[in-house]
């Protein structure tokens, strides 16, 4: 999402932005087949205006994003929309199971799933729930590798950095 224009929205669908220690989040809400969803998180940099949570839902990843900011061990639990190709999924899951304070190689992580270092990569950059499914805590072998290429390159690698150092990994 960029930031100068809104999405085209269903008209279930919710954003709001909060406060994060390295700046803000923007949380998408949205009803998919009849449930209440989490259908995205941006990183956005701290000039982006705060706009409150509007449904339990939005308030629920909130309240778990503070979680996580008090206790970086914080296990999230929240309905996540299903999303992505099936490489993606099965990279993001593997994701999920590189514990707080730990990393992994694009080229281990690759290895674990007859994958490719950068096709690994592209996923961690597609990953539409940053945070949740914890992205930033695969890292190049020769340093902490590229992260999210999409409209502010150093907003998130300043990011990344940020979680790396606040879960104890660097």
């Amino acid at each position: 999402m960029t930031l100068s224009r809104k999405p085209l929205l269903p008209e279930s669908a919710r954003y709001c932005v909060i406060a994060a220690p390295f700046g803000r989040l923007g949380i998408l809400t949205e009803l998919v087949e009849g449930s209440l969803m989490l259908s995205k998180i941006d990183y956005l940099p701290s000039e982006v205006a705060l706009l409150a949570p509007q449904n339990a839902l939005a308030k629920k990843v909130a309240k778990q994003c503070q979680a996580y900011f008090t206790d970086p061990h914080y296990v999230f639990d929240l309905p996540l929309k299903p999303l992505g190709t099936a490489h993606q999924q099965r990279v993001w899951q593997k994701i999920g199971q590189i514990a707080s304070g730990k990393t992994q190689t694009y080229g281990e992580l690759a290895k674990a799933i007859q994958s490719g270092p950068r096709a690994v990569g592209t996923a961690c950059g597609a990953n539409p729930f940053p945070l949740i499914t914890p992205c930033h805590r695969v890292v190049s072998s020769q340093g902490i590798g590229g992260f999210m290429k999409e409209n502010a390159p150093g907003l998130y690698r300043q990011i990344k950095i940020w979680l790396l150092q606040y879960e104890g990994a660097l």
